[in-house]
């Protein structure tokens, strides 16, 4: 009788470790699986020793990032929280803006409209916004197409400031000649907004923002500036959404096609810009408000295959498909003012590599 008893345990025994071990697994899920959040207050960890990453060079970077004036920072490994640090009085709760790394959030819609028939980015923006809208020759005007608002090379003068207003809107060379990083970009809201018969904030609202539980929204800063803010965790969320080529869950929200060309060098002029995005790892790049290339990659300290969507004041979304990384920076400026790129950048690189590498 006994005898018969024993294995009965035994499985009962090994059944009671299986369930703890999935309860487990719950809490510390596989690394290498794709994830999704659902609510942010639901999202997913996972440790950095079970990434083999070197803990130890946490303090070091998170003491740097309290030093350059970082207000929120996350790394997101396979769609799963790693870090998610606040500093100088921020909170997850808490809101800020995206400034020109919020760009990226225009191509994206920009690219829903087109998968939706709704527009063409080989069109002249004129075919959307009507002759006039530049104080260019008709002629001229006519060359300027959306793929050129998205590529920044509109051939617009970059000098008069950020007014989009048509006498702002000056002559320098033919569109598709000169990279010039320049506010007319916002020109695709309007360009959305026209097509698609609503505002650009319902527009973004109802095809990208609700679809992936973002939460913020767009106000006017300065001039005709459009500019996003939201927590850090929906930066994170659209980064994600972005590593992943535009999927959430089982749904293609950005056209993958359109992810794919956005996130890879886009015209011959500046080799380390796509659509909006920053690309790393080329032989030449050029920065905003200066007529010069530079030799080397954007981020040498960074992964050769990183993208980035960057803006004022060292606003960071860095996505590493290598490495399966997303991972965001929100904050005051770390140094002086600047437009995209900085120094910042390369250092908070050498920072990361301590820790994952």
């Amino acid at each position: 009788m006994k005898l018969s008893i024993l294995p009965l345990v035994f499985v009962l025994a090994l059944f009671a470790c299986s369930s703890d071990g999935n309860n487990d697994s719950d809490n510390n899920p596989q690394p290498d699986t794709l994830y999704y959040p659902t609510t942010d207050a639901t999202w997913e960890t996972v440790t950095a020793e079970s990434l083999g990453w070197n803990t130890a060079a946490f303090s070091d970077l998170y003491a740097f990032l309290e030093l350059k004036n970082t207000k929120s920072f996350m790394i997101l490994y396979n769609g799963r929280i790693v870090s998610e640090q606040y500093f100088n009085g921020h909170s997850a709760q808490s809101l800020w803006y995206w400034a020109s790394a919020g760009k990226t959030l225009t191509t994206a819609c920009t690219g829903i409209a087109a998968e939706q028939g709704l527009l063409n980015v080989n069109a002249a923006v004129s075919t959307y916004l009507g002759a006039g809208w530049t104080s260019l020759p008709a002629n001229k005007e006519q060359l300027i197409k959306v793929s050129n608002l998205l590529t920044m090379t509109s051939g617009l003068d970059d000098s008069l400031g950020d007014s989009v207003a048509p006498e702002n809107l000056q002559y320098v060379a033919d569109a598709g000649t000169r990279w010039a990083y320049h506010n007319v970009y916002v020109k695709l809201q309007d360009v959305v907004s026209e097509v698609a018969n609503k505002t650009w904030a319902t527009y973004f609202n109802e095809n990208l923002r609700d679809k992936i539980g973002m939460n913020g929204f767009w106000f006017s800063s300065g001039e005709d500036l459009s500019v996003y803010r939201s927590n850090t965790k929906s930066m994170a969320r659209f980064g994600l959404l972005m590593s992943r080529k535009g999927k959430w869950f089982d749904q293609q929200i950005v056209p993958e096609a359109f992810c794919e060309a956005a996130t890879q060098t886009s015209q011959n002029l500046n080799r380390a810009y796509g659509y909006m995005w920053w690309i790393n790892g080329e032989s030449t790049y050029r920065l905003p408000q200066v007529q010069f290339q530079f030799n080397g990659s954007l981020i040498p300290s960074a992964p050769a295959d990183m993208y980035c969507a960057l803006g004022k004041n060292d606003q960071k979304i860095y996505i590493v498909p290598s490495r399966k990384l997303v991972i965001i920076r929100m904050g005051d400026s770390a140094d002086g003012t600047n437009f995209a790129l900085s120094d910042f950048d390369d250092a908070l690189w050498q920072k990361i590599n301590a820790v994952i590498q």
